[in-house]
């Protein structure tokens, strides 16, 4: 059987757009999966009925749409940390973190193989005043270990994401993440790529994913100065050769920065340009 990628993209581009009109969007661009910012449903994730989890759900499913996970996940509620030392506000950013957890579950059915949560969220994890950067990576490992439990009995895989220096100073690069991954030594808490967040990667993309793939669950594309696919020169071949080589089951989500094309114009877009750069891709 030819191998497939699976396309799914990711909803905050359609910011302003109705949930139901904007996954209509989705998937007649082309797109089989999304990949939700849980504030573009409301800030607190918590907050949101079992009633209208079923109803997202329901539009997704009568859209043909796979839910893929959550991401951006510490942007709301405003306030929140996870390296502070502030002890009651790291627990109750922790808190949060389960909330999503059931969120996620929630959107997914509970679906066998379960959904992602991608960790990126710089702002929520970098080292404030008078933590030192090895204390505050202790504490994300520990508090990713504290939720490890709670996330494989929902079915969910949360991903540490490797941020660049320029955005953060706690886990840079795909090697910092893929040592806590082993650390936890949970199935639940696993790794991700991002093309735009590989600044700081200095060997090839390609080769980083090779070496790192048995933890990575997840790959985000986009230009590395944060447009969509196509809209700059980066080359994707060389990470499908890789992703397809061998025999990547996980999602290829496009997460945009930059939405002055508009949703429409960037879904169909980079879509199109994925697609011819992988008709190019070796036979």
């Amino acid at each position: 059987m030819t191998y497939q990628f699976r396309h799914a993209i990711c909803n905050e581009v359609y910011e302003g757009w109705n949930f139901e009109e904007a996954c209509k969007s989705i998937k007649k661009a082309g797109y089989q999966g999304i990949e939700i910012a849980h504030f573009t449903l409301k800030d607190d994730p918590a907050a949101i009925t079992p009633d209208e989890r079923r109803q997202y759900r329901t539009v997704m499913e009568n859209e043909g749409l796979e839910f893929v996970g959550l991401h951006w996940l510490m942007v709301a509620p405003k306030g929140l940390h996870v390296t502070t030392s502030d002890v009651a506000l790291r627990e109750r950013s922790w808190r949060h973190i389960d909330h999503l957890i059931d969120l996620c579950a929630d959107l997914s059915g509970d679906r066998p193989g379960g959904s992602v949560m991608i960790f990126g969220s710089p702002q929520q994890r970098a080292t404030l005043p008078g933590v030192s950067r090895e204390d505050a990576m202790r504490r994300y490992q520990d508090g990713l270990a504290s939720v490890a439990a709670h996330a494989a009995q929902r079915g969910v895989t949360i991903l540490a994401e490797a941020l660049p220096s320029n955005q953060c100073d706690v886990m840079n690069t795909l090697a910092e993440a893929a040592a806590i991954v082993k650390e936890i030594n949970s199935p639940s808490i696993q790794t991700m790529f991002d093309t735009h967040n590989a600044l700081d990667e200095t060997d090839p993309h390609h080769d980083v994913v090779d070496r790192y793939f048995d933890l990575i669950r997840h790959v985000h594309v986009n230009e590395m100065d944060g447009r969509h696919p196509g809209a700059g020169d980066y080359d994707f071949k060389p990470i499908f050769e890789t992703l397809r080589r061998r025999n990547y089951k996980g999602w290829v989500s496009l997460e945009a920065f930059d939405f002055t094309p508009g949703a429409e114009t960037i879904a169909n877009e980079s879509l199109r340009h994925l697609e011819a750069q992988i008709q190019k891709l070796a036979a």
